[in-house]
């Protein structure tokens, strides 16, 4: 059995930043995701999810954003292995069996993994689910340059050579170049998936109810990068008619999906129909869920309580909110192709004069999010502060004003900011040109509207500074630091992958083969900490905050929870709706 303390996933909404604000008081909520919400088991109605910004990824090979990864675990994508819902950590975080008989059989020290897929199970047109499609489903992975923007660890893992390149030598279903490999890599007898890594994996298992890399892809379905907004479900749900990017789409019914196969730990599948109502500001949405009334009474959101609205957040309102920890570390990177980012100095002044405290303030308070000292979340293994950033909080723009003057640096340093843009956004935006304008740097803020990490994983976007949100995998250093700033995997002609600032550096990417090829914890834990220093004095990041989630529902919403294995968002697996 695979366990572990608190679970978190990869990476967060373009808006969490707004969407992450802790309660103020009068939540019944302690902490732990539950709620006063009434309780039930009867099927039936409509759930309406408010979201603000539109959804980037729907194919899952490339969801990479926590509320993304959930919601569609929960509806249409169904794994080898998955986490149950449940308030009990210890059960939400132990994976059980989903589209496999069982957990999983491990050999050659974790290097190598087997899983038999349960007979009866079908995709939404009534085919059986094989084998060969899981076999298929992790071969997109490697098409570096169509599959981009998803977790991308068995580029690493699994074993293939490289080529000079650093990346894997089979390069993905599309091209066929290095098939061969690929196929000794993973290997299929009868309906039995083995797959072979070039390190020991043990915490496999983990990965795959994390994420959605390893899930099954039927290779007739897929129209490469044109998948990226369609589904073809294995799910309770499908997609009725088509998803709009802009707006949405309305998940109904697979009349093909059979409960049997299935167990209500993972998905109840209460509501006959989720509606996915995307473009409403967060102010509109929380103005509708605060007065409760027609469709918004059976409605949740991914967003947070907007500071302004805290106010609001009392008496029976306050009855329908949760506060809940959020695993998500929020940070900026210098863009390493910047021209002006390739100084050190100039790295280093940023980092000196950045104020996390205003722009705490500017997000909400104390109430809203902590300073951070380190990319690493504290709840996570291999965790310590980075001395980098252990100074003042409040930024020291005289301070960085020397070092630019020692290096030479002609001021004004023009540099452009690039974040996800809301309201709330742009306040904590304005506080960190604030004191970056007094040290020395002539600030453009470059907020983004529409899709967020999309546009700054191209490397050809034109930024200095980078806003970027992270939460582990699972709770090891190893899914932090490494696949957010090994180069090898990330740096493709056609994207940078989860390395937006683009770093690329020889001895960090040594020190995390290091610690993924270490033979215990303690080991990994030293090359992590090692690496995370690295970093630090690299300036290759500058943490800012450590976020929380407030959040109202409607009041005819049944079984609202925001379990360990939701990562602090509504999970779609247990809520249902009066009818």
């Amino acid at each position: 059995m695979f366990k572990y303390r608190k679970r978190v996933f990869a990476a967060t909404a373009a808006v969490a930043l707004a969407a992450s604000l802790a309660a103020c008081g009068g939540s019944d909520s302690d902490g732990d995701g539950t709620s006063s919400a009434p309780t039930s088991d009867e099927k039936g109605g409509t759930l309406n999810y408010y979201i603000f910004a539109p959804i980037e990824h729907l194919d899952p090979q490339r969801v990479y954003v926590g509320r993304d990864i959930t919601n569609l675990s929960r509806t249409v994508y169904r794994t080898l292995v998955a986490f149950p819902v449940s308030d009990d950590p210890e059960v939400a975080n132990t994976p059980v069996p989903d589209l496999a008989t069982d957990t999983g059989t491990s050999e050659e020290g974790g290097k190598s993994w087997s899983f038999t897929v349960k007979d009866g199970v079908k995709w939404e047109d009534g085919q059986p689910i094989t084998c060969e499609d899981f076999k298929y489903g992790a071969s997109r992975v490697f098409a570096t340059d169509v599959i981009t923007g998803g977790p991308n660890y068995i580029l690493s893992y699994l074993d293939i050579p490289k080529d000079d390149t650093g990346l894997p030598a089979y390069k993905g279903p599309y091209t066929g170049e290095g098939q061969e490999l690929f196929d000794k890599a993973v290997t299929c007898d009868g309906n039995t998936i083995t797959y072979h890594f070039n390190k020991p994996w043990p915490d496999f298992p983990l990965a795959i109810a994390g994420l959605h890399m390893m899930d099954p892809y039927r290779q007739d379905k897929d129209n490469g990068d044109k998948s990226n907004f369609q589904i073809f479900s294995n799910g309770p749900y499908k997609l009725e008619g088509s998803w709009d990017k802009a707006t949405g789409g309305t998940l109904v019914r697979n009349e093909n999906y059979d409960e049997s196969t299935d167990s209500p730990e993972l998905r109840a599948a209460l509501p006959d129909s989720i509606v996915f109502d995307i473009g409403q500001t967060t102010e509109t949405i929380y103005d509708r869920l605060i007065q409760d009334s027609g469709d918004d009474q059976y409605a949740i959101t991914s967003q947070s309580v907007p500071p302004p609205y805290y106010n609001q957040i009392e008496g029976p309102v306050a009855d329908r909110s949760v506060n809940v920890d959020s695993p998500y570390v929020y940070y900026l990177l210098p863009y390493f192709r910047s021209e002006v980012m390739k100084d050190p100095a100039v790295r280093q002044a940023l980092a000196v004069s950045t104020n996390a405290d205003a722009y705490v303030a500017a997000i909400g308070g104390d109430k809203a999010a902590g300073v951070a000292e380190s990319i690493v979340s504290p709840a996570v293994v291999g965790y310590q502060e980075n001395p980098a950033f252990s100074g003042s909080n409040s930024g020291d723009p005289e301070a960085a004003k020397q070092i630019l003057d020692d290096a030479g640096v002609q001021t004004p340093v023009k540099i452009t900011y690039t974040y996800p843009s809301s309201e709330t956004n742009d306040k904590a935006a304005a506080a960190l040109k604030d004191t970056w304008d007094q040290a020395g740097f002539e600030v453009t803020l470059d907020g983004l509207g529409d899709t967020y990490y999309d546009v700054i994983q191209k490397p050809t976007k034109d930024s200095d500074v980078i806003w970027g949100g992270w939460g582990a995998d699972w709770p090891s250093a190893i899914t932090v630091t490494a696949p957010l700033f090994d180069s090898r995997p990330n740096l493709t002609q056609n994207s940078d992958g989860q390395d937006y600032g683009a770093y690329d550096s020889d001895e960090f990417n040594a020190l995390v083969d290091e610690a993924q090829n270490a033979s215990d914890l303690d080991a990994q834990t030293a090359a992590l900490q090692e690496a995370d220093a690295l970093l630090g004095e690299d300036y290759a990041y500058i943490p800012l905050t450590i976020t929380k989630f407030y959040m109202l529902y409607g009041s005819k919403v049944t079984n609202y929870t925001t379990t360990p294995a939701s990562n602090g968002y509504p999970d779609l697996g247990a809520i249902g709706v009066e009818s």
